[in-house]
C-alpha cells in the first residue's frame, strides 16, 4: 500500500495537481488522497481506473491495484468488503450472533479471539485486534458516513466474557450511539418474528451510489453484488428498522441492562 501510494503521489505531482485538485477529479477529499498516498488507506476497487484517466494512463496504477493487500488480521473472505467500508457513505449492519466488530471493545474482542478454534497464538490475536481497532476508526473518521446497527437483545444478555467485560461493552456502545452519524436499535427478545430471521446481513452504499451486501457464516463470507438480491436484503433491513425498538427505547433498554450488571 505504501509503494502504491508513493507511485500515485509521484504521478500526481508530475501532472502538477494538488491533492485537493486531484481529489476533486476522482471524487475524494484531499485528506483521503493523502491517506492513500501515505499507505494508510486502501483505495476502493474503481479508484485505479479513475486515477489513470487523470494521470496519463500509464497503466502503472491499474496493474498494481490487484496486488494491494491489507494488514494481517482480516479474514481473506472479508477483505473485499473491508476495502469498500473505507469509502462507503452508508453502512447497515444486522447481527444476531455477536456484537459486530465496529462496536466491540478490546476486552470483548480478545474474549472471542482467545476462544477461537483452532487456537490462535499471541501474535495472531494481536494482529486481529490491531486490524479490528483500525476498522473502528471509521466511526469517528468518517462523520459523513451514515452507520445503522440493529442488534439482538440477547447479544448483551449473554454476558460474553463475564460481567465486567459486558459492563464495559454496554458503556462503549452507549457512547458510540451518541455520535451523530450512528443509529443503533435493539431487536427485543420478545419480538415473536421479524424480517431478519434468515441471519445476519450487512449493506453498504458507495460514493457512486452503488449498493452491495455481505453475509457471513463460519469460515466463509458471501459478497453480494446482484442488484436483485441486494434490493431484497434492503427491504428486509427496512422492515427490521420498523420492528426493532426505537432509538430512544433502545438506549433506555441498554441503560437498564447496564444498571442490572
Amino acid at each position: 500500500m505504501r509503494t502504491f501510494g508513493a507511485v500515485l503521489q509521484a504521478l500526481r505531482e508530475h501532472t502538477e495537481l494538488s491533492r485537493e485538485e486531484f481529489g476533486h477529479l476522482v471524487g475524494l477529499s484531499k485528506h483521503t488522497v493523502a491517506s492513500i498516498e501515505q499507505g494508510r488507506r486502501m483505495p476502493d476497487p474503481d479508484f485505479a481506473d479513475r486515477a489513470e484517466t487523470i494521470l496519463g494512463n500509464t497503466g502503472a496504477l491499474r496493474r498494481a491495484a490487484p496486488c494491494l493487500t491489507r494488514q494481517p488480521g482480516l479474514a481473506a473472505w472479508f477483505r473485499r468488503w473491508a476495502r469498500l467500508e473505507t469509502t462507503a457513505i452508508t453502512l447497515y449492519t444486522y447481527e444476531c450472533r455477536l456484537i459486530p466488530g465496529l462496536l466491540q471493545t478490546e476486552a470483548y474482542a480478545r474474549t472471542l479471539f482467545t476462544n477461537q478454534l483452532p487456537p490462535l497464538d499471541d501474535e495472531q490475536i494481536e494482529a486481529q485486534w490491531v486490524a479490528r481497532a483500525e476498522r473502528q476508526r471509521l466511526l469517528r473518521e468518517r462523520p459523513n458516513t451514515a452507520f445503522s446497527f440493529i442488534l439482538e437483545e440477547h447479544l448483551f444478555r449473554r454476558h460474553t466474557g463475564g460481567v465486567e467485560v459486558t459492563r464495559g461493552l454496554v458503556d462503549h456502545v452507549l457512547e458510540i450511539a451518541q455520535l451523530r452519524n450512528v443509529e443503533l436499535q435493539i431487536m427485543p427478545t420478545k419480538q415473536e418474528a421479524h424480517a431478519g430471521l434468515g441471519g445476519p446481513m450487512r449493506l453498504l452504499e458507495t460514493p457512486e451510489n452503488k449498493w452491495f451486501a455481505y453475509c457471513e457464516g463460519q469460515e466463509s463470507g458471501q459478497f453480494i453484488a446482484d442488484s436483485k438480491v441486494v434490493s431484497m436484503l434492503q427491504m428486509r433491513y427496512a422492515r427490521m428498522r420498523s420492528q426493532a425498538l426505537t432509538l430512544k427505547d433502545s438506549m433506555s433498554l441498554l441503560q437498564r441492562m447496564r444498571g442490572d450488571l
